[in-house]
């Protein structure tokens, strides 16, 4: 490459993997494991392009609170190791180079579809750390890098094989791309001491090895609360194809919400086993919108099972959510208000048992591989269960362990009230 500077020729290396990166694809990914040297190479790239020719290149991840949390450092860092500090002005929140180049630094997701407009000049995207990117965030920002010859840089290191940027560029990539899986082992500059943290790893925690340093994707986020009875569950094939069976009597089990989500399981119990056979999440809608969603499948219907405040009077309606749903005809019951940390015991002694149909439940089978504790950031102690999107589907769950062995396939009658027992003698002596 040729330094205008000084107009003499630099050598800048790169590993053998990398020489896609100077090929034209529309999007060009990278995931794997620790140590790959994935970040190292695509900078390095990214400051080669914007030596040869004018680029406008945004770099970006799912959350920058500031230009710390960016690969603005790295990038000047490169720029330096490089040799080619003499054409590049690196500033506090951008770098500009030869030709009229820039690098920009910014999250995607606080961003619109309108705010993001600036960007539609843009040359390159670099999208480090892309494991956290979220749907929404991929689909503003891939139609606002539209300048012709544009390109999407991806890099990551994978978490889960439900996550929005694996399925995107890993399962199932779009035309014109170019996807490398890259590992320690593909890094010719791979450190002794990375060399031996990695060693230490596979020996202490194999179960994280293959995440941390093979780039496979883990069955549930780091510290998830039902890791170990997810993992059995896939392991044991009971995540599959769960048929409904009219037979038994589909029972719902509730967690309310309106701003939240509301999140309802729908279980079958067999003889000994809990058949978790459909699962309906929404938000702002109304128990009339739920009521019709349920009643379109026409099941064999049990109870609708209901957390405690949902026999509590509502003060728009007056009425409960129990009242209404009786309403609607319904027949609900009430889950026993217990502590969550008992709850949570609970629905692991129960997920042993059960089997989730793997098409209609996915979304709950997400909120179960997400739902995890707050950890302490000064103790690294694991805290109570984190209150995010994913909690209500582990929350309904959690309803399911209390009331599974509830759960009846018999209707029930009414009881008729008999007259109080008398004995024979004196029964006798009334007919005398």
């Amino acid at each position: 490459m040729l330094n205008s500077a000084t107009d003499t020729e630099l050598e800048i290396t790169f590993p053998g993997w990398a020489q896609y990166l100077f090929r034209p694809y529309r999007y060009k990914v990278a995931y794997g494991g620790r140590g790959s040297g994935k970040s190292w190479a695509y900078a390095r790239a990214l400051i080669v392009e914007a030596t040869k020719s004018k680029q406008c290149i945004l770099c970006t991840r799912e959350v920058q609170k500031s230009i710390k949390d960016s690969v603005h450092r790295l990038l000047g860092d490169q720029i330096d190791a490089m040799g080619l500090g003499p054409l590049f002005e690196v500033q506090e929140t951008a770098i500009y180079g030869p030709h009229g180049s820039e690098f920009l630094f910014a999250g995607l997701a606080n961003h619109t579809v309108e705010s993001i407009k600036s960007y539609e000049g843009i040359n390159k995207v670099w999208i480090e750390e892309a494991q956290t990117v979220s749907k929404k965030s991929w689909d503003i920002l891939i139609p606002t890098i539209r300048a012709d010859c544009s390109e999407i840089w991806v890099s990551f290191n994978p978490v889960l094989d439900s996550d929005e940027t694996w399925r995107r560029f890993v399962e199932s990539p779009a035309g014109g791309s170019y996807v490398a899986e890259v590992n320690y082992s593909d890094n010719p500059w791979f450190p002794a001491v990375l060399d031996a943290e990695r060693e230490h790893c596979r020996i202490t925690a194999p179960a994280d090895y293959e995440n941390i340093w093979l780039g496979k994707c883990r069955s549930s986020v780091d510290g998830a609360i039902y890791a170990t009875e997810l993992n059995d569950a896939t392991a044991d094939g009971r995540i599959c194809a769960v048929p409904y069976d009219p037979r038994l009597k589909v029972h719902t089990i509730w967690d309310l919400g309106w701003n939240d989500s509301m999140s309802i399981i729908l279980a079958q119990k067999g003889v000994a086993d809990i058949r978790v056979i459909d699962y309906i999440e929404d938000d702002h809608k109304t128990l009339d919108w739920y009521v019709a969603e349920l009643q379109k499948r026409q099941y064999n219907w049990g109870f609708d099972w209901l957390p405690h405040d949902g026999a509590v009077k509502d003060f728009k309606t007056g009425k409960s959510t129990a009242e209404i749903l009786a309403a609607f005809g319904r027949k609900t019951k009430q889950t026993p208000n217990i502590a969550i940390e008992s709850g949570i015991k609970a629905a692991r002694m129960t997920i042993p048992r059960c089997y989730f149909d793997k098409a209609k439940t996915a979304r709950l089978i997400e909120c179960i591989k997400r739902y995890r504790r707050q950890i302490s950031t000064t103790t690294g102690e694991a805290g109570s269960p984190v209150h995010d999107q994913y909690s209500h589907g582990a929350d309904a769950l959690r309803y399911l362990g209390v009331v599974s062995d509830m759960l009846r396939n018999e209707d029930e009658r009414a009881v008729t009230r008999l007259p109080a027992y008398r004995s024979q003698d004196s029964m006798f002596g009334q007919l005398g």
